[in-house]
């Protein structure tokens, strides 16, 4: 999934008149301003029903939760009928198959209560209120300082968060907004017995695989049905999102609401934009991409293989394609560029005022001269994260078993059973390589040199013999020399230090023009607006707002595995001629996804899933006429659990 906000110098200048529609706007904070803009742009609802703590149940927000802070989802009836992405229950479905029944593969439809399945150790999250709790906190730092305790974030959440949660029985979490200009706490019931009801075949749901993900056109019916349930029997949800009777069209108002994961749009300068682009992503990506091609033979090959990778595969693809669309997007978009326009901008400002100038004076500088003093150091931690740690599924395995000595064979003898050591055996062969050639030998361990003089380049027999000796390689996982990594932490800390004052002071100086402006997204409730509007990514290139059930056609192909539709579907949507997917313009992010996307009126017209690959610098930076939110249409679902999956209680259930 993708992002979106900080915005151009020019802009700025311009004053909020000429802003642009991005920005994840905090739930809480609809203010007056912000409600006429949208209503402006289409909106039919007023503030207090998108978002009102002293009415239960009655408003849009009530019906959004997050699924454990990693994706969005939201009620569909009074009975606890909850909808989200395919890609969000992916791992739930992955665990819940078995070699007999594969449910990504095969797909899963509850055709009675009695036959949904319980997932373990889901939860979800409703959120109930959100406080201003940033004069409390600078009064416990206070305290804390006095008695000469220690008083950062982790500390000051511990304090509050358990004060609220005895004091209102939820669950709370402290939020820190502008890197501390504002504190928020966030109040949420929490719900823990959640079953699957239903999933269409991966085929369906995913469709294009990653080929065409963060691509436009786009025709995944990316969702999946859960239900949530109270002392065993379905809950009774006081509100639930109605969906709309009327079919979207280009030009209609677009409303997403969610739990946006993180954007960097105000602490990123242009020193961290031109070390991702030039340093960090371009060596990450290309070890990624090498080891998506080995997990690929083998998963091409072997339809277990496919089985117990496929999560893993999902995971480092979407990364992966990501991040290459991303160092793309910086350079087309001259991201750094705009950044550097930005502190120009910011620099004139804190100059004209000596308050300014003692506080921020010398930051910009200090910014250049610690990414030139940590960029190599910051490379070669990258190389041996990607390599070493993250290289392997059994990486993993390796690393507890250092760390409980007194279960090692029990911990490696499980991971023999849940993976496969062909894949395993060819991605450390790989990784070794890449780790060798890549890495500093001032870094290398005494063991990793000894294991290399032995085998020299023969990575393959190298792997032969670790394997066949865990506890030596699980010393050739960790002895990695970690002591010159530590030198190298003071200047991570002082980069942490100038990307808080960076975000101050661009905080401050927006404030102080009247610009309005949305937090970096971190996990708490936001909403974006927008329209339903075509793209045009190129010169000479447009591209409609929506794709039909004939692009399923134009791209079925039974020899690719991404492109191969059961052909029993092909003839179940055969007569429908809706939207399979749209596009809008709403600013998302990772976490948006699931995200219901409303009409004007709060009503439910589709889910996101993804964004397109000209938006992938938005992390940083906010790209108007180029941003653009993929969904899936609720008409497609509908469709698909009418005729496909015969799922009439469920379609009695939500109209």
């Amino acid at each position: 999934m993708n992002k979106r906000l900080i915005l151009l110098v020019s802009a700025l200048l311009a004053g909020p008149a000429l802003f642009a529609d991005g920005g994840m706007w905090m739930i809480h904070l609809i203010d007056g301003a912000l409600e006429k803009r949208m209503q402006e742009r289409g909106l039919e609802l007023s503030a207090g029903e998108i978002y009102n703590a002293d009415a239960p149940g009655a408003t849009v927000s009530d019906a959004v939760l997050s699924l454990g802070f990693y994706c969005t989802a939201s009620v569909i009836s009074d009975k606890g009928l909850v909808i989200t992405n395919h890609h969000c229950a992916f791992s739930d479905i992955s665990a819940l198959s078995t070699k007999d029944n594969n449910l990504l593969e095969n797909g899963f439809w509850a055709l009675s209560e009695a036959e949904e399945i319980p997932v373990p150790g889901k939860k979800v999250y409703f959120l109930k209120r959100v406080l201003d709790v940033t004069d409390e906190v600078a009064e416990t730092e206070t305290a804390l300082k006095e008695r000469g305790e220690r008083y950062g974030t982790r500390k000051l959440s511990s304090i509050l968060e358990g004060k609220y949660s005895a004091a209102t029985g939820l669950e709370a979490s402290l939020a820190s907004m502008w890197s501390g200009e504002k504190y928020y706490l966030a109040l949420y019931e929490v719900y823990d017995d959640l079953r699957l009801v239903g999933a269409p075949p991966v085929a369906v749901a995913s469709f294009g695989g990653d080929e065409d993900n963060w691509e436009w056109p786009q025709h995944k019916a990316d969702f999946a049905l859960y239900r949530i349930y109270k002392d065993g029997v379905p809950m009774n949800t006081p509100r639930h999102l109605k969906i709309a009777s009327q079919a979207p069209k280009e030009g209609d108002f677009t409303m997403v609401t969610g739990y946006p994961g993180r954007t960097q749009r105000y602490t990123s300068s242009s020193h961290r934009v031109e070390y991702l682009q030039d340093v960090e992503r371009p060596l990450t990506n290309r070890i990624r991409k090498g080891q998506m091609e080995i997990i690929r033979k083998w998963m091409d090959a072997d339809p277990e293989v496919r089985m117990k990778y496929s999560d893993a595969f999902f995971s480092l693809s979407n990364v992966q394609e990501m991040q290459e669309g991303e160092v793309e997007c910086f350079k087309r978009f001259n991201v750094a560029a705009e950044k550097r326009a930005e502190e120009a901008e910011l620099s004139l400002w804190i100059n004209r005022d000596n308050g300014r100038k003692a506080r921020w004076g010398s930051m910009l500088r200090d910014f250049e001269a610690e990414y030139a003093s940590i960029s190599d150091i910051e490379r070669q931690k990258a190389c041996y994260r990607e390599t070493m740690v993250r290289g392997t599924s059994v990486a993993r395995t390796l690393l507890r078993m250092a760390n409980n000595p007194a279960t090692r064979d029990s911990l490696w003898n499980s991971a023999l059973k849940e993976l496969d050591p062909r894949v395993e055996k060819e991605l450390l062969a790989f990784s070794m390589k890449e780790y060798f050639d890549g890495i500093d030998p001032s870094f290398i361990g005494d063991f990793q040199m000894e294991t290399k003089a032995r085998f020299g380049d023969d990575y393959a027999a190298m792997t032969d013999w670790l394997w066949e000796r865990p506890e030596e390689l699980m010393k050739m996982v960790t002895e990695v020399k970690i002591t010159a990594f530590n030198d190298a932490e003071k200047h991570v800390a002082d980069l942490t230090a100038l990307r808080r004052d960076y975000a101050n002071a661009l905080y401050e100086m927006r404030l102080e023009k009247g610009v309005p402006q949305a937090p970096d997204a971190n996990s708490t409730m936001r909403l974006s607006y927008g329209r339903i509007c075509s793209l045009s990514p190129r010169d000479g290139v447009t591209c409609s707002w929506k794709t039909t059930v004939r692009g399923l056609r134009e791209k079925w192909d039974p020899s690719k595995h991404d492109f191969a539709l059961p052909e029993d579907f092909m003839e179940a949507i055969a007569s429908y001629d809706g939207p399979v997917n749209f596009l809008s313009d709403n600013d998302i992010t990772g976490g948006n996804s699931g995200s219901p996307v409303l009409n004007s009126r709060g009503e439910l017209i589709g889910l996101a899933f993804d964004g397109n690959k000209e938006s992938l610098a938005s992390d940083v930076l906010y790209t108007p006429d180029y941003n653009r939110c993929v969904c899936v249409d609720i008409r497609y679902v509908l469709a698909i659990l009418d005729s496909y999956a015969h799922l009439d209680r469920i379609l009695k259930e939500v109209q």
